[in-house]
């Protein structure tokens, strides 16, 4: 019984413990990875097709980087590559506390998501 309480006592701790793990531009790297990914599944959706891959055919879910390398052998992906590439920038940025360089980033993942 006090092993469980306390499990449950550490686990109630951690969760209450993560947002003052957040860096200083968290919510906005969110919000901006929600309109990238949402950038890719429009040009995702409105380009040509190409095969399966194997990971399709095992039933994998795609993740916005797979997406975007599969856009990118279309001939369609470089905007949404560098995107991502911002978005990594950004929370490495925001990991190191440095929200200025964070901010940067941020728009450099907008400019390459707008048509």
């Amino acid at each position: 019984m006090i092993q469980k309480v306390l499990v449950g006592s550490i686990f109630l701790l951690i969760l209450t413990a993560q947002p003052v793990l957040a860096g200083p531009c968290t919510q906005d790297i969110n919000r901006v990875q929600a309109q990238v990914d949402a950038r890719i599944g429009a040009v995702a959706g409105a380009g040509p097709t190409g095969p399966e891959t194997n990971a399709a055919l095992l039933h994998r879910e795609p993740t916005p980087g797979s997406i975007a390398a599969a856009e990118q052998r279309l001939g369609e992906g470089r905007p949404m590559e560098a995107a991502l590439a911002a978005l990594a920038r950004a929370r490495t940025a925001d990991d190191a506390g440095d929200r200025a360089a964070c901010e940067r980033a941020l728009a450099d993942a907008r400019q390459a998501t707008s048509p």
